[in-house]
C-alpha cells in the first residue's frame, strides 16, 4: 500500500504550532515523504509554511465545540476520504480527528491517547494519563519516541522567501536600523507594561541601537501599540497592529533583533533566525528550552513558577533589560 501521511494539530495559537514543526518534520523524514496538515485557519499556516518542503498540502478545520462539533467531524471525514491517507498522526489529545479517522476506516491512527482518545486509535502504543501534565511539545516528543521516530533538530525553524514578503509589505521597509518589540500576548499576565516598553526604547535610542521600532501586536490589542506611541510622543515607532501575519513576518525579518513577551511572535522570531529576547517573569522558561530564545528575567525569578498577576511583570525593569542586551554585545 502506498503511504500518504496526514498530521493533525488542533490548537489555534501560532506559537504552539511553531513548537510542533520539528515533530512534523521528523514524521516526514521517518517516511521520506512530504506530509499533509490539518490545522486551524487562525494559525495562517498556509502563509507561513508554504516554503517548507516537508509539507505537501494544508487543510483548515476550525475544531469548534457545541453544535458545530459534528459538522467539523464531517469536514474531517471529507478531507480524509478525498486524500485516502494511510496514516493519520494527531499531535494532541483531542478526540474529533481520531473519531473522523475511525469512521473513514483509516488503517493507522496514531495519537497521544490521553483520556478517551485512545478508544479511537489503531495502536496500543500511547502516552500515560499522567502525561496530561506535560506541555504539548513534550507530549509530541514522547509520542515520537514511543513510535521509534527519530527527532532530528529539536529547534523550530521557518523557511520563508523574504523578497516575496518585502514586495507585499513595502510600506514597512523604512531606511535605517530597525528592531521589533512584541508587546501583546493571549494571556495578559505575560505582558510587560506599556510604559516599560517606552522607557526601554528611550534607553536603546540613547545608545543608538535603532532608528525605528516595529510594534508587533494583534489587531484585537492594537490599543497597546497606540498607548505606547501616545505615551512616548516619539516618531520612531511603527505600528504593525493592522498587519496580517505576512506583514508581521516582514517586520520581524527586517529587524536586527526582537524583544517581547512570551507569545506567538517571540516564537516566530526565533524560528525565523532573528536574535530573540523573551521578557519572562510570570511563566516558565523550562517550557521554552527547545528554542533559541534568549531569556531576560528579573533577579528574583524562579523557574516553573506561574504567577497570573500582571503587576508582577514590574519586577523586570527596563534597566535590567538593557544591561542584559549590552552584556550580549549587540
Amino acid at each position: 500500500m502506498n503511504k500518504k501521511i496526514c498530521i493533525v494539530y488542533t490548537h489555534h495559537k501560532l506559537g504552539d504550532l511553531i513548537w510542533q514543526l520539528p515533530y512534523i518534520k521528523a514524521i516526514s523524514d521517518h517516511f521520506n515523504l512530504s506530509v499533509d496538515l490539518i490545522l486551524r485557519e487562525k494559525t495562517q499556516a498556509k502563509k507561513i509554511l508554504k516554503n517548507e518542503k516537508f509539507i505537501n498540502n494544508i487543510n483548515y478545520n476550525n475544531f469548534r465545540k457545541g453544535i458545530y462539533y459534528w459538522i467539523d467531524v464531517w469536514k474531517l471525514i471529507k478531507i480524509y476520504n478525498k486524500n485516502k491517507y494511510s496514516h493519520v498522526y494527531i499531535l494532541d489529545k483531542v478526540n474529533k480527528p481520531a473519531i473522523a479517522a475511525k469512521i473513514s476506516g483509516i488503517k493507522n491512527i496514531i495519537g497521544p491517547g490521553i483520556g478517551n482518545q485512545k478508544k479511537y486509535l489503531t495502536t496500543d502504543i500511547v502516552l500515560n494519563d499522567d502525561d496530561w501534565n506535560l506541555n504539548y511539545s513534550e507530549q509530541s516528543k514522547k509520542l515520537l519516541r514511543l513510535h521509534k521516530i527519530n527527532l532530528g533538530d529539536p529547534y523550530p525553524k521557518l523557511n520563508i522567501n523574504i523578497n516575496e514578503f518585502n514586495k507585499n509589505n513595502a510600506d514597512l521597509l523604512y531606511n535605517g536600523k530597525k528592531i521589533a518589540f512584541g508587546v501583546d500576548s493571549f494571556e495578559d499576565y505575560k505582558m510587560w507594561y506599556e510604559e516599560d516598553f517606552v522607557k526601554l526604547a528611550e534607553l536603546l535610542h540613547h545608545k543608538k541601537f535603532f532608528d525605528y521600532i516595529y510594534l508587533i501586536c494583534g489587531p484585537d490589542k492594537s490599543y497597546i501599540a497606540k498607548k505606547i506611541i501616545d505615551i512616548s510622543k516619539k516618531d520612531y515607532f511603527i505600528d504593525c497592529s493592522n498587519k496580517d501575519l505576512a506583514g508581521v513576518i516582514t517586520a520581524i525579518k527586517n529587524s536586527q533583533f526582537f524583544i517581547g513577551n512570551n507569545s506567538g511572535p517571540l516564537n516566530l522570531s526565533a524560528a525565523l533566525g532573528v536574535e530573540s529576547f523573551g521578557l519572562i517573569v510570570n511563566d516558565a522558561i523550562s517550557e521554552l528550552k527547545y528554542s533559541k530564545i534568549n531569556f531576560i528575567t528579573p533577579t528574583n525569578y524562579k523557574d516553573n513558577t506561574w504567577i497570573r498577576d500582571r503587576k508582577n511583570m514590574k519586577t523586570l525593569t527596563p534597566q535590567e533589560v538593557i544591561n542584559f542586551l549590552e552584556n550580549m554585545s549587540l
